[in-house]
């Protein structure tokens, strides 16, 4: 069990490095709070724990987990450590943007029994909410209300519970995708033609989850009050995928101005249009 913890503590550690140049958001869920008692609740932030890695979009932190983290940590203090050359850093911090906070409103839980009185199987249903804080600052989401489909008839009640959830997953994916508009930057101009750009090569590739044919517009970023305030210069279109963690793109729309402005070394941003 110790180095299965430290084995996952050093998984985090090198993610949250990773995210310090890496351009995806770095996304937590806690565990979720709950009207029920019951044990197949954790469940439900495993569930949403897949969906968003699997959107490809996250750096995700699993902080449904992070006592027993905390209490690894604090173990490798003791004498049983101090020679080994595998303790983890003890100040190593969760540092996620976005917190994924869920309530379960209703867990059901229900056996299927026979004529005589035997038990023939299990089925489950699930009802729960969603809100994104963003860690910076404070702002918070309007809670997002998931129902699932009723289980098909299953031989355990855990493995009623995992069918339920599996009926949310389109519609979980569908809303962490409108929630977190896919972001990334421009790397290099690849051609342009009088004093604009004609192609570009943006970070990410497969692993990020874009795909040829994709879409994106091209923001500048000013502050304005020490804000952010973007607005968009022009569009671009993926047409190669240049390995894992490159796609080159073509420039449909603001050429001139993305050249000037990268060359000016100035911060911009390529958000996925989402049809």
């Amino acid at each position: 069990m110790r180095r299965h913890l430290t084995f996952i503590i050093c998984i985090v550690s090198s993610l949250i490095g990773y995210s310090q140049t890496d351009s995806k958001p770095v996304v937590g869920v806690a565990e979720f709070t709950k009207e029920v008692d019951s044990k197949y609740a954790g469940a439900v932030a495993e569930k949403v724990v897949q969906v968003v890695t699997n959107t490809k979009r996250f750096i995700v932190v699993d902080r449904t987990s992070y006592d027993k983290v905390k209490q690894e940590l604090e173990f490798q203090k003791t004498e049983a450590f101090l020679d080994s050359k595998n303790t983890v850093k003890q100040d190593v911090a969760l540092a996620a943007q976005f917190m994924i906070v869920g309530h379960i409103v209703k867990m059901s839980v229900y056996a299927m029994k026979n004529p005589d009185g035997t038990v023939n199987g299990y089925k489950s249903s699930v009802a729960f909410t969603i809100k994104v804080n963003d860690v910076e600052t404070g702002k918070t989401t309007e809670a997002k209300s998931f129902q699932t489909e009723v289980s098909p008839l299953m031989l355990s009640p855990e493995s009623a519970v995992n069918e339920a959830l599996k009926s949310i997953e389109p519609n979980l994916t569908s809303y962490f995708i409108k929630t977190f508009p896919l972001t990334t930057k421009i790397c290099k101009i690849l051609t342009s033609k009088k004093e604009a750009a004609v192609t570009v090569l943006i970070a990410g590739g497969k692993s990020f989850g874009f795909k040829e044919g994709d879409e994106l517009i091209v923001e500048k970023n000013e502050l304005i009050d020490g804000k952010p305030y973007p607005s968009q210069i022009g569009e671009i279109k993926i047409v190669r995928m240049a390995g894992d963690d490159f796609s080159e793109c073509t420039v449909s729309d603001g050429g001139k101005e993305i050249l000037s402005r990268f060359n000016a070394v100035e911060k911009l941003t390529c958000k996925l249009i989402i049809k």
